[in-house]
């Protein structure tokens, strides 16, 4: 009985709705509905639009600081610096490499890094430097001691005694926090080529690597990283042999 009950109610309800849509096609203009459609959509772009206008603009803002930065490290690079046993610091080298970095692609990350620190005994710093070049890794500081351009280069001048070296060190908190490094000195040998993101409060994504931290020379770190057929094993055994033959 129930299910006769519900025939008549749903012939009543469907009856209701075709006439309100009756009602309504006949009382609203159909050619109004559609300008505010298109009223609304030409609103969306424009806030589309805005927001890409306004990302573009940080973006832009972005670069501007960071080229400002650089401009400002090539201007103290210009400074009179203090001078080492090599002679005049070739800050620009420097410079160059950090500029390098900040643009960094695909590629162009380094793959043979070691962490250093200023506070490090300064013949093993020397030492250090020395071989990391050779091998033809990177030798990377996080930052300037108490934010002095300055004093990084009048110390790291009483250390590096050779100018083609300077190519070899680097200044990037963000590999320090890429790799997590919270101690110096710190060998890392990346299995592959890597991006390194363009900002410094991003993370950077890094492929599988071999990883020692101590006070080690940097030959037998290259050689447990080569002899252990690790991740960074290949990458290892390259700049073993540039270190070697390097070696007088």
């Amino acid at each position: 009985m129930r299910a006769f009950l519900w025939v008549p109610a749903a012939i009543v309800a469907i009856a209701s709705v075709s006439a309100l849509l009756a009602q309504t096609v006949d009382e609203i203009d159909i050619q109004a509905v559609k300008q505010r459609s298109a009223d609304l959509q030409a609103d969306a772009e424009a806030f589309v639009n805005q927001v890409k206008d306004r990302g573009d603009a940080f973006r832009e803002e972005a670069t501007t600081v960071r080229d400002g930065g650089m401009e400002n490290m090539r201007r103290a690079a210009r400074i009179e610096l203090p001078k080492g046993p090599a002679g005049p610091i070739d800050f620009d080298e420097i410079v160059q490499g950090a500029s390098s970095n900040a643009t960094a692609g695909k590629g162009e990350a380094p793959q043979l890094i070691v962490f250093a620190s200023l506070s490090m005994p300064p013949r093993a710093l020397k030492q250090l430097i020395r071989d990391t070049a050779r091998a033809g890794g990177v030798v990377v500081f996080r930052g300037f001691p108490n934010n002095s351009m300055k004093e990084f280069a009048g110390r790291l001048g009483k250390i590096v005694d050779r100018q083609d070296d300077f190519a070899n060190i680097g200044i990037d908190p963000r590999l320090f926090r890429a790799f997590d490094v919270q101690a110096v000195p710190t060998y890392v040998a990346v299995s592959s080529d890597f991006d390194l993101c363009a900002g410094f409060s991003c993370r950077t994504k890094v492929p599988p690597y071999d990883r020692m931290i101590g006070n080690v020379t940097v030959e037998y770190a290259l050689s447990s990283f080569a002899d252990g057929n690790g991740p960074g094993a290949r990458v290892a055994a390259v700049g073993l042999a540039n270190l070697r033959k390097a070696t007088p």
